[in-house]
């Protein structure tokens, strides 16, 4: 490709490096012992000090290099003056060196929407479940994610003290997906991962009739499509209005790059406009492969009370 890279593939080379960043944070607000918890909503809906720094940081870091971008985070955060040493402004080389896919190479940087989760799986995160936990950065443009950007603060830990923490992994439809070895349920086997924390009646009817062999239950919408694309579930069921636009936009942008599907449980696409709702109303389900199958098993209750956008 000749000139300057695409303006999308800078913004992906930043947010590689800033999600790293990210995840730094998240650690070392851990290490300190002090999380700075809140309750936004009740005791399921937590907010920590790791959770409003680190979306500072993802912030502030994207749009001083990108300024016409839009970004929606997570946290409802004050303005104010962001602390230098928050900021990241290196980029990965290796993004800057591929080949951004025809369809992207002419985006500016005002058609581009970036949704943010600095935290994902918070609840987990103060309970010490910390494979659960991920940055979540995704990108959108038309209403479609189109890169996702998954940074696991502590993948390793379990390895014990001097195991190195940490992996980043990112993908493009048109482009592929890289930073994890894709692997698949065993075509015979249904594996179905959804919530741990946020189960009811209409959650269960849902996994239930999915027929599954096995139930993974675990926090974070992150986590869960990493169990898909790593071959630990086939499915992530999760039949509640429960999560956001920033829970899923990076997430659906990497299983895209591998020949997934992620949609509300009618088997509609969700849309990523800066101007959409943030609630993802009528569920979430995301697969590795077989959509329809998964789509054709939601019961009618299911559909009745989640009404699609």
């Amino acid at each position: 490709m000749s000139g300057s890279p695409a303006v999308l593939m800078r913004l992906v080379a930043s947010a590689h490096t800033v999600a790293e960043k990210a995840g730094a944070i998240v650690r070392k607000v851990l290490q300190s012992g002090e999380l700075g918890i809140v309750e936004k909503t009740g005791a399921n809906d937590l907010q920590t000090l790791a959770d409003r720094l680190a979306q500072q940081s993802i912030c502030a870091s994207l749009s001083r290099r990108f300024p016409k971008i839009t970004i929606i985070g997570e946290e409802d955060l004050p303005a104010e003056e962001i602390k230098e040493d928050l900021i990241e402004s290196g980029f990965s080389e290796e993004i800057l060196q591929k080949t951004c896919p025809e369809e992207y190479r002419s985006l500016k940087e005002e058609e581009l929407v970036v949704w943010v989760d600095p935290l994902d799986g918070t609840k987990e995160y103060t309970e010490g479940l910390l494979d659960n936990v991920t940055v979540l950065i995704g990108i959108a443009y038309g209403g479609r994610a189109i890169v996702g950007v998954i940074n696991q603060p502590f993948y390793n830990y379990e390895l014990g003290t001097g195991a190195a923490l940490g992996r980043t992994m990112w993908g493009m439809p048109g482009l592929g997906a890289f930073g994890f070895q894709l692997r698949e349920v065993p075509g015979d086997r249904r594996i179905v991962t959804t919530t741990r924390s946020h189960s009811n009646k209409l959650v269960t009817d849902c996994v239930d009739a999915m027929e599954p062999h096995e139930v993974v239950r675990v926090g974070g919408a992150g986590n869960k499509i990493i169990q898909l694309v790593e071959g630990k579930a086939s499915a992530y069921v999760f039949a509640s209005p429960g999560c956001k636009k920033w829970d899923t936009c990076a997430p659906e942008a990497i299983l895209h790059a591998v020949g997934g599907k992620l949609t509300d449980m009618h088997g509609n696409a969700y849309c990523y406009d800066a101007n959409v709702k943030h609630m993802n109303s009528a569920g979430v389900l995301a697969t590795l492969r077989n959509h329809e199958y998964y789509v054709s098993r939601v019961p009618q209750s299911v559909l009745q009370a989640l009404k699609s956008e």
